[in-house]
């Protein structure tokens, strides 16, 4: 994936099916609260693996300042758990106005979308290092592992096999998108499709602290913010890039696309 921060990405499942993520600390205390002034609850060792039914902010770990909820029903701080992802990767602990929205959305984007991102992400049939010198494989996987050893699917990939690892992979880049809306935003299944096409293209992290979302959680007209704001993203190392330029004309036109399907809340 052709990204213009240094985060890796892990896989995450939207589905109700939990998903594990491994622990990186040596041991690792899951607390009652999300902060290190509460009491521990049970311990987690290195390489253990832990499923998270939501996240939300507390003490600041490292400069990382979210907590997972295990399924143990204990919080962890997030800096210590392989989520692959700088930022939320599913919905907040609780939340009712401060974003994700009880996690009703749609956990898979329109064909519209998956045809967009596959567009300009381009096809590379075995993994390569893409024009910032990561290495990619399909529509723009970013591998986790040396020679993309993460993928399930046989290479040299097929432009099939490419899309069904495409299908794959978006899910979390809604979650995380969605993740970072409240509940005064209403997006229709082309623009919850164009939102996630621009948040697989910049990366989790980038989403969570831009204006545009910013601007949707206030309530300003989702039409006139993807307008304005989805243009300014398009440099790659401080240039701009026409292909970011293009592809960025392309989500908008996908966003003002009629539609009358609700997608966010779902």
């Amino acid at each position: 994936m052709k990204l213009f921060s240094l985060a890796l990405f892990a896989a995450l499942s939207a589905t109700s099916f939990a998903k594990t993520y491994p622990v990186t600390g040596n041991t690792v205390n899951c607390r009652s609260g999300p902060g290190t002034s509460y009491g521990v609850k049970k311990s987690y060792q290195k390489g253990q693996s832990v499923s998270i039914s939501c996240q939300t902010s507390g003490t600041s770990v490292s400069g990382n300042n979210i907590w997972d909820k295990t399924s143990d029903g204990c919080y962890v701080a997030d800096y210590y758990i392989k989520t692959g992802v700088n930022g939320y990767i599913t919905t907040k602990c609780g939340s009712t106005g401060g974003g994700g929205s009880s996690g009703s959305y749609c956990k898979k984007i329109n064909t519209a979308g998956v045809n967009l991102v596959a567009q300009w992400e381009g096809f590379v049939p075995s993994p390569k290092p893409d024009p910032i010198g990561l290495p990619t494989v399909g529509y723009g996987h970013l591998c986790q592992k040396k020679n993309c050893a993460e993928v399930k699917y046989k290479f040299p990939l097929s432009q099939t096999t490419a899309k069904q690892l495409l299908s794959d992979d978006l899910p979390k880049y809604t979650a995380c998108l969605a993740g970072y809306l409240n509940s005064k935003v209403k997006l229709n299944d082309n623009q919850l499709a164009a939102l996630t096409s621009w948040t697989f293209n910049v990366g989790c992290g980038n989403v969570k602290t831009s204006t545009l979302v910013k601007r949707l959680n206030k309530g300003e007209n989702p039409n006139t913010v993807a307008s304005q704001e989805l243009p300014n993203w398009r440099k790659a190392g401080g240039q701009v890039m026409q292909g970011l330029v293009n592809r960025r004309k392309a989500e908008i036109k996908l966003f003002k696309t009629a539609s009358s399907k609700q997608a966010y809340p779902k």
